[in-house]
């Protein structure tokens, strides 16, 4: 078995770290997302606060590590929600055909013509800020690239032999469909999925950073950075940590994706 790539096994420390600080948040947060203090509100780095303090003197590490465990859960839901809803839609386009496969992809590419963020910016500012909504608004757009890819994966698979055989000894379509084509374009899938959860960290920050993501004070990245941006003269440390927080996650997520893609995909691999 060929070993991770240098950069695989980065990426696989810096994912695994923050999945890691994530699920211990309430154990190593100095304090709760709640607390606040007054006497240190914008107080630099300190034996107090090792980040900080931010406005009202709320904790940076206490808010980065609770960020963390919020962004993680609205990346891995909406990937998750974009990859299920995608992957049936665009299997049953490729196995039905027709009428069925022309109205879903034409469904896909009206979806496709609407910039993603765009369109999230628009469904948040209209349902308001929760992170239910945040989830469903970048879902909205993104299963349209499974959609896509599921497709192209079981109209190249169903000629196979053994798709054959298993029609041939009268197995449903659904069956077929479910058990031999879907679990075999499992591989592409999964790295278009794991790919995509940079690019739904960013989105789910920029929301935030708008104030259409997370309900005003639940700890996220997105928020910290807008909060420090008025300070930026005098407590920059504000907004620093919470960015580089999500610009280490999203290395992480870009590299362990590029790993995922070479270990699934050895012909890639040879050509880099």
């Amino acid at each position: 078995m060929r070993r991770l790539s240098p950069g695989g096994r980065l990426g696989l420390a810096v994912t695994g770290t923050l999945v890691l600080a994530a699920l211990l948040a309430p154990v190593l947060s100095p304090s709760t997302p709640e607390t606040i203090d007054l006497a240190a509100e914008l107080s630099p780095p300190g034996p107090g606060h090792p980040l900080g303090a931010g406005e009202n003197g709320i904790d940076l590490l206490t808010h980065v590590l609770h960020g963390a465990r919020l962004s993680l859960t609205v990346a891995v839901f909406t990937v998750a929600l974009s990859a299920a809803v995608g992957t049936v839609l665009g299997g049953i386009a490729g196995w039905v055909g027709g009428l069925v496969d022309e109205v879903l992809m034409r469904l896909t590419d009206v979806l496709l013509a609407f910039p993603g963020l765009l369109l999230a910016l628009f469904l948040t500012a209209v349902l308001g800020p929760s992170l239910a909504h945040v989830v469903l608004a970048l879902s909205l757009t993104g299963w349209t690239g499974y959609a896509r890819l599921a497709r192209a994966q079981v109209l190249t698979l169903r000629e196979r032999d053994y798709v054959q055989a298993a029609r041939a000894l009268g197995a449903s379509d659904a069956r077929i469909l479910w058990y031999h084509l879907l679990p075999n374009a499992a591989g592409p899938l999964l790295i278009q999925a794991t790919s995509a959860l940079p690019g739904t960290l960013l989105a789910e920050s920029s929301l935030s950073f708008l104030g259409l993501g997370a309900p005003p004070g639940t700890p996220s990245w997105g928020a910290l950075v807008d909060q420090g941006t008025q300070y930026l003269l005098v407590a920059p440390h504000v907004a620093l940590f919470p960015g580089l927080a999500l610009a280490l996650a999203v290395l992480g997520f870009h590299l362990l994706g590029d790993a995922v893609r070479d270990r699934l995909d050895p012909r890639h691999a040879e050509r880099r």
